[in-house]
């Protein structure tokens, strides 16, 4: 067997290294390290689907490195000589540097690029601090990039499928609902609540403004649509033709012998033609009509 055939592919091959390379004990993994590198020669994942970090989370990741060092290793890739790509622990990386640590432990392993990016957004999904806007984008990511299912997540991530379902349903709000999430102003459970409703983007300003709970919120909600039920829709407006759109009619009925109608766009060039045919020997007559030209 080749190496390229003893290589497993796919997410399983992704989660089972980063859960068992990060995951463990602290104590354990710092020993257990491939090696140690200098911090110059590893250098960041260009294609890293996480792009802010946290300063004041930072800072905070800094001292405790000064104190302990890095109890964790980073998982990298080796890209040249003595050269190494991040697959998991940018955020070690930054803060080992504003440590001015000159070496980094390190476990080295053989990912593709797919997989570089797979482990990496998997990574960040397992964060405890991801809002549910950033956890329900990781999730997408992971089925749009990858093709994995909510229930083949769901097994791989020890999730449940309602809790990956009721994430993504979260995308379908306006962006400036989910900002409110990202920012903290919202509540998963409050985001949930609104999308149901036409208008997600004027409750959520209610329910930030008068500190609504979630089951206010579902109330408030649940009232809004009873009320929008009760409220009749306004009957269209009937648009009057103008003279020469009758006139037109009035030609080609009296030459079809049959009744025709023409609904103009207002302010275009397209609209609809209607022939009504009341029997079957008038539908034949007209397709051979339009059959001649």
């Amino acid at each position: 067997m080749t190496s390229k055939e003893a290589k497993p592919r796919g997410l399983g091959r992704g989660l089972s290294a980063l859960m068992s390379d990060v995951s463990a004990d602290p104590a354990v993994s710092a020993q257990g390290a491939d090696m140690n590198v200098p911090i110059e020669r590893v250098v960041a994942n260009p294609n890293q689907p996480r792009r802010d970090f946290d300063q004041e989370d930072l800072n905070d990741l800094t001292a405790s490195i000064r104190r302990n060092g890095i109890l964790q290793p980073l998982i990298v890739r080796k890209t040249g000589a003595a050269q190494y790509e991040i697959v998991a622990g940018e955020r070690r990386w930054r803060a080992a540097q504003l440590a001015q640590l000159h070496e980094i432990p390190v476990l080295v392993r053989d990912y593709d690029d797919t997989e570089v990016l797979e482990v990496a957004i998997i990574e960040n999904i397992q964060r405890a601090d991801l809002n549910a806007v950033e956890e329900a984008a990781g999730f997408r990511q992971l089925m749009e990039g990858f093709g994995h299912t909510q229930e083949k997540l769901a097994e791989a991530l020890g999730k449940s499928r309602s809790h990956i379902a009721n994430l993504l349903r979260l995308l379908s709000l306006p962006d400036e609902v989910q900002y409110m999430v990202r920012r903290g102003k919202l509540s998963a459970g409050h985001a949930r609540a609104l999308i149901p409703y036409d208008n997600p983007l004027a409750l959520a300003k209610i329910v930030v403004r008068d500190g609504l709970s979630v089951r206010a919120t579902e109330a408030l909600v649940k009232r809004k649509l009873h009320e929008n039920e009760k409220t009749p829709k306004p009957a269209k407006a009937k648009v009057e033709k103008d003279a020469d759109t009758k006139a037109i009619e009035g030609d080609l009925s009296a030459g079809l012998g049959m009744k025709v109608s023409i609904a103009h766009s207002a302010g275009t060039e397209t609209g609809k033609l209607t022939i009504t045919y009341k029997t079957l020997d008038e539908l034949d007559s007209l397709c051979g009509l339009l059959s001649r030209g």
